[in-house]
């Protein structure tokens, strides 16, 4: 019996949708990672990028368990000397909640092209307004 390796021609993509509201962010964001790898596909194939598209609502009103909103910061470089900028996630997911959220996301995904690949089918939005409804998602309920 030989393993089954899925082919790029083969690819079916699906369009979920996940709410985020009082949802913890780490789970959306796993939840979103699993989907866009394709890991809940009995075909899934580590070396092709055969996941699906993803919509994620209500990022502004998903929650950060603990204390993280007073002490996690979210930093990045400009890439030039001192350029190290940072912002607290409270004042992060109260202005940019999409960019937290898809910040999280990212940190799941594999660091190569089919991960960067597969952030490309991730959409984030603040409320619970999308303009996907041509694609017709399914909303997914598997947090």
């Amino acid at each position: 019996m030989s393993t089954y390796m899925q082919k790029t021609a083969e690819i079916d993509r699906s369009w979920y949708i996940i709410d985020a509201a009082g949802k913890p962010l780490g789970r959306v964001a796993a939840a979103a990672a699993h989907l866009l790898r394709g890991k809940h596909k009995p075909t899934f194939t580590p070396h092709i990028d055969g996941g699906d598209h993803v919509i994620v609502l209500n990022c502004d009103r998903a929650v950060l368990t603990g204390r993280k909103l007073e002490s996690k910061y979210f930093r990045w470089h400009s890439g030039w000397i001192g350029g190290l900028k940072e912002i607290k996630y409270k004042d992060l997911m109260k202005n940019r909640s999409e960019l937290a959220m898809k910040a999280a996301v990212n940190g799941m995904l594999p660091d190569n092209t089919n991960g960067r690949t597969a952030l490309t089918r991730l959409r984030t939005y603040k409320g619970s307004q999308h303009k996907h409804t041509a694609q017709c998602p399914v909303v997914y309920s598997g947090i």
